[in-house]
């Protein structure tokens, strides 16, 4: 057998008018893809890129923003602690100095209202004195206008200082005599 010759219309390997076509229709179409879809896809992509790198380049200054922040608030509560110790310890202070005033102040009204105090019972002493002496001169010339039988009201200043003698003795600690004399 002989090889019979393949006719050259149906060699797959050899281009074609078809093949020729389609070749062209491809590069028309690479060519319309490449001047008209793929510039604003590129746009597009370069757009959204950059968008990423802002967003990055945004995310990063934000975590700055954040940790400066952050030391910041650290750095705030800390002088607020402090201060707030400060603000305790003069408290304190102040209170201890309050304190020893209200003492002192305690001191002296305790001081004053004892002095008023024996000042006001000296002055009632002193008045209960008068009426006792008052009193028992009335009764002791009383008494020894009963004992003598006789008015001694009338002697007035006689018997003022009878009774004024006798209180005198008393308050000396001395006995009472036993014979009064009439001066």
């Amino acid at each position: 057998m002989t090889p019979e010759l393949i006719p050259l219309a149906g060699n797959f390997l050899v281009p074609n008018g078809t093949f020729i076509v389609e070749l062209i229709a491809f590069a028309i179409i690479v060519f319309i893809l490449a001047r008209w879809v793929v510039p604003p896809i590129n746009k597009a992509m370069t757009r959204r890129q950059e968008q990423i790198r802002q967003q990055f380049t945004d995310l990063d200054k934000a975590k700055e923003d954040a940790e400066a922040a952050r030391r910041q608030f650290e750095s705030q509560i800390a002088d607020a602690r402090q201060e707030a110790a400060k603000i305790r310890d003069d408290a304190r202070e102040q209170g201890a100095s309050i304190i020893a005033d209200m003492r002192e102040q305690a001191q002296a009204e305790h001081d004053r209202i004892v002095a008023s105090a024996h000042t006001q019972l000296e002055a009632e002493r002193r008045q209960i004195v008068a009426q006792m002496r008052n009193e028992l001169g009335t009764l002791a010339i009383s008494l020894a206008g009963r004992v003598v039988g006789e008015s001694l009201d009338n002697d007035d200043d006689r018997a003022r200082r009878t009774v004024d003698r006798f209180l005198a003795d008393l308050e000396a600690g001395e006995a009472v005599p036993q014979k009064v004399t009439a001066s």
